[in-house]
């Protein structure tokens, strides 16, 4: 598809729109809808480093990614408008940037410092707003009760944080924590006012090739035509010295986009690969294992 993007005419019929105006025109468009950046000073003045309180530290993590991305969308969509008008030199980059805003793709500059998607353009930038909505949400009114993990630059770090929570409320070893997860198909995030005692909800995840049955409140067959569907809420409970069943679940990867495949980063955690959920199945595991069942974050739409 980039190929056939790629040679794709430049000109345009006489009387129409010339391609440098409706690259302005998105240009624009995308500039009216990016967020603002977080005030650091205030985020970090009301969220300090708290040794009880490791969520602090996951949230400040988090806005010094997207101030970082919204910093370099806001500064290269003024500059890609003044290079189309020949304000300034069109830079390689600021001609690629063009390009992929024409074609509906997230530019590379973008991309480099964004969070991992397999979104086009338009539906990127869907995603990227409520992701700043969740943090925004997050920043005016405390913590959540439920977490929309989707929404994470980083989300292996905020489960590390909520084991550290545990660990350090309990007095115990981080590394003699493992967590027990409980499938809560019978209400909605929506619904939930309250935090758990321990661990926390989690909602946001895409089940490809099964669905949740709430009527056997495990892993089904999915319906005809159907790619994706919802995961219910789920809360995650660390447990300690915790013996993982070895029938009645199927351990399900979860990753944050559906291609499936990532690389060890300098923290030695997977690009994409994020954890296993155990989730209850009246079949045998090789059942989901053969039709490739796995959970994800984002999808390609």
């Amino acid at each position: 598809l980039e190929t056939i993007l790629s040679i794709q005419p430049r000109a345009t019929a006489k009387g129409a729109r010339s391609r440098e105006e409706i690259i302005t025109e998105i240009a624009t468009s995308i500039e009216k809808k990016t967020p603002a950046v977080f005030d650091y000073e205030s985020v970090y003045n009301a969220y300090p480093t708290d040794y009880k309180e490791s969520m602090n530290t996951v949230l400040v993590q988090e806005v010094i990614k997207y101030n970082n991305l919204l910093s370099v969308m806001k500064q290269t969509l003024v500059e890609v408008k003044k290079a189309l008008k020949g304000e300034v030199v069109m830079s390689e980059e600021l001609e690629f940037l063009a390009n992929s805003l024409h074609d509906n793709q997230v530019p590379k500059l973008w991309a480099e410092k964004g969070f991992l998607s397999e979104k086009p353009l338009a539906s990127w930038i869907i995603d990227l707003n409520d992701r700043i909505e969740f943090l925004s949400k997050w920043v005016q009114g405390g913590t959540p009760n439920v977490f929309w993990i989707s929404g994470f630059f980083f989300p292996q770090a905020f489960i590390t944080g909520m084991l550290q929570n545990y660990a350090r409320k309990h007095v115990i070893a981080i590394d003699r924590l493992g967590f027990e997860f409980k499938i809560l198909d019978n209400t909605t995030y929506q619904a939930i006012k309250q935090k758990p005692e321990d661990g926390c909800y989690l909602y946001g995840m895409f089940l490809e090739g099964a669905r949740w049955s709430n009527e056997i409140h495990a892993l089904a067959d999915s319906k005809p035509k159907e790619l994706y569907s919802d995961l219910p809420l789920v809360q995650l409970l660390p447990v300690a010295d915790r013996v993982q069943p070895k029938t009645g679940i199927y351990n399900c990867p979860l990753y944050k986009v559906l291609s499936r495949r990532g690389t060890l980063s300098t923290t030695g955690h997977s690009t994409n690969y994020v954890m296993s959920l155990e989730l209850p199945s009246k079949e045998h595991e090789d059942i989901w294992i053969r039709a490739g069942v796995a959970a994800f974050l984002s999808l390609s739409y």
